[in-house]
Formats: C-alpha cells, structure tokens, sequence
C-alpha cells in the first residue's frame, strides 16, 4: 500500500508544479502554438512516466517502427485499466489527442492539461454529444493530429476478452483516410483498478500493429473494419502475453 500512497502523493506534486508549468504554456502560445503544443505534450508525458516509475511497471514496446511519421493516424486500443493511458501514451508520437469519459475532463487542472493535447471527452448518454465529439475528431485527423480511441466504450473487466467494438469511431478514420493502427496493451489490468489504493507493480506491453489503409478502402470493406481490428488486437494480445 505505501507505493500507492506514494506514488498518489507524487502525482499531487506534480500537479503543484504544473501550476507554473502552465503560466509557462500560455507565455510560449502566445508566440508559437506548434512550441506549446510540444511542450506541454512532453511534459505530461514526463508526467506518466513517473507515474509509472514509482508504480515499479516495466514497459515493453513492440512495432513502434511501424507508425507512419509522414501523416496522421488513429490509435485503436483495447481499454482495460485507467493505466492504459498512462502505459501507452508516454510512447505515442506528438501532437496525439484521446477520446475519452466526460468525467476525466471535469478534473481541476487535468481536465485541461487533457484539453491542450486536443483530448475530447464524451458523454457516452448523449448521441447528440457523440456526433460533436467525433466531427471535432475528425477535424483535429485533418489537421494532422493522431487520435487515440478506445472502441469498447468503458474498461473490460476481464484480463485477456475484449467487449464487442463501437462502430462510430472508425469514422475518424475513415472520413479522413487516417491510417488505423491496432493498439494492443497486455497487462494492465491489476495494476491499481481492483485494490486501489494498492499497487501491483507489472509487466505491460504496448504493442503496435501494422497500419490499415482506409483511403482506398470500399464501402464493404469499410463495414468489417470493426470486427477485423479487434481480431487483430485480441490475437496479438493472446501472442504478447506469453512474453510475460
């Protein structure tokens, strides 16, 4: 229990420094947007790989090579944990922004700490909303922005299965001809979710998947992409796992 105690207690700490981290942001904006967009993505990143190092987790990175550097692309990922984020985004390219829970983005702070990285947060109750938050998604692909989704909706709460993928993401793929890349994370699970504040140190792995071209792709084709993607991260997760 101490090193979740601790590691709570560092992650005040970090949001206190974050107060003039962010006087800091807004000075630097207001000459460059591309230097602040940098800046602060680096130091949230610094932010969960401390978070991380104090948990005791050690990260494996497979197919990092196999994102495209010359155009956006969206991430698929499989949700486990509120450590997915933490693991997985310390290692995704800059500028990446994260759909996620309306919850998050009501946080003091972090809420729009998330904000500055072009996260949405969505209210999974209003399709009206849903709608907003994927138009805004799809104009943040446009102007060359990577975007991070987890197609399931909510946290699996079994290690290992995968619930059933939500078609309505895709379209920030699709509708921009953004790149998919399947996103599996192995090992997250038991880290803090079922005995918080407890932390169990683990073995995660981050796996990248080959790109899926969506420009090119047919309508038919188009229908399936849920389906064929989630095959895709439930094998590999099934294949990862036995590195642990």
């Amino acid at each position: 229990m101490f090193r979740g105690i601790f590691t709570m207690f560092m992650a005040g700490v970090y949001f206190v420094v974050s107060l003039p981290v962010e006087l800091i942001y807004c000075i630097i904006r207001a000459f460059s947007r591309k230097k602040a967009d940098r800046f602060i993505f680096n130091w949230i990143k610094a932010g969960f790989h401390m978070v991380n190092f104090f948990c005791g987790n050690k990260l494996t990175v497979i197919g990092l090579d196999r994102i495209p550097r010359d155009r956006p692309v969206v991430f698929i990922a499989n949700h486990r944990s509120i450590f997915d984020v933490m693991t997985s985004y310390s290692v995704l390219p800059d500028p990446t922004g994260v759909l996620a829970k309306d919850s998050l983005g009501k946080i003091p702070l972090f809420g729009l700490m998330m904000k500055q990285i072009y996260c949405l947060f969505l209210d999974r109750s209003s399709l009206e909303d849903g709608l907003r938050v994927i138009t805004q998604a799809i104009d943040y692909v446009k102007s060359g922005i990577n975007y991070m989704v987890f197609p399931e909706g909510t946290r699996n709460k079994e290690e290992g299965t995968l619930l059933p993928f939500h078609a309505g993401s895709f379209k920030i793929a699709t509708r921009t001809g953004a790149p998919i890349i399947p996103l599996t994370i192995v090992n997250t699970g038991d880290i803090f979710d079922p005995h918080i504040p407890e932390v169990h140190p683990a073995h995660v792995i981050i796996d990248f998947g080959e790109p899926i071209e969506t420009k090119t792709i047919k309508a038919s084709e188009r229908k399936l992409l849920p389906e064929k993607v989630r095959d895709i991260i439930q094998e590999t997760y099934q294949k990862d796992k036995k590195l642990i």
